[in-house]
């Protein structure tokens, strides 16, 4: 079945186009023209990804983002005029996994789509990983993209669940933050390191001392996952 793409767009003109062109690429599309609209399409159709103008009536993208990462991890890409570094940071902060300013090439964004749908469905790097990652009290399921700590679900964005997830996939290799930008934000992402670093962070800040893993800091290198040994190992 093909993915589903919701746009999320006031201008006819941008639906217009992006309705084709991904119409082309083999996705379907479902649109919507103003804020409110959107959030009710994003909860009762359940897109694949989401593509999504930050200024909208009614209610803006901002506003849709933060409401959606209450329950969802769908990936949102958002397409505005705006391009301060102040907006990409808030749009990244709130769970929105990419940010494309307009005018955009239709090009960048089909390739964008791609990437993150290649993402949030399972694969590093071209190659597939487990569905799930189980220890100790521990699980992070690809498929459903939830994460449970002792059988209690945690929640996480949709990008801080691509990193946890890749760093788990690679788990005691270090992974430098260049990489980390590569495999989980993408090739076209404009943003630096520090992103690596603020999510690591947040990561970090989740899970300390309630999963039997760690995020370890490699100085001058970047990040590694290591696995804790289990508890009932050390007493054997």
């Amino acid at each position: 079945m093909a993915d589903r793409i919701l746009v999320i767009e006031d201008d006819e003109g941008i639906r217009d186009t992006l309705r084709y062109h991904l119409g082309e690429a083999g996705y379907q599309v479902l649109e919507a023209a103003d804020g409110p609209g959107g959030l009710r399409l994003a909860r009762s159709q359940r897109p694949d990804l989401i593509l999504l103008d930050l200024m909208l009536p009614a209610m803006s993208g901002l506003e849709i983002c933060r409401s959606l990462r209450q329950r969802s991890s769908v990936p949102i890409i958002i397409i505005t005029a705006r391009d301060a570094e102040v907006d990409k940071i808030v749009g990244l902060e709130v769970g929105a996994d990419d940010y494309v300013t307009k005018p955009f090439s239709v090009r960048e964004v089909l390739a964008r789509v791609h990437a993150v749908l290649r993402r949030s469905q399972g694969t590093v790097e071209g190659r597939a990983v487990p569905e799930r990652e189980e220890m100790e009290g521990f699980l992070l399921d690809r498929a459903a993209r939830r994460v449970l700590v002792g059988g209690a679900e945690t929640r996480v964005t949709a990008r801080e669940f691509d990193l946890l997830s890749h760093l788990l996939a690679h788990s005691g290799r270090v992974q430098t933050r260049d990489a980390l930008l590569h495999q989980v934000w993408g090739s076209s992402f404009g943003g630096d390191s520090k992103t690596v670093d603020v999510h690591v962070r947040w990561l970090r800040e989740k899970f300390a001392g309630r999963v039997p893993f760690t995020i370890v800091t490699v100085r001058g290198a970047g990040y590694r996952l290591d696995r804790l040994p289990s508890p009932l190992a050390a007493t054997r």
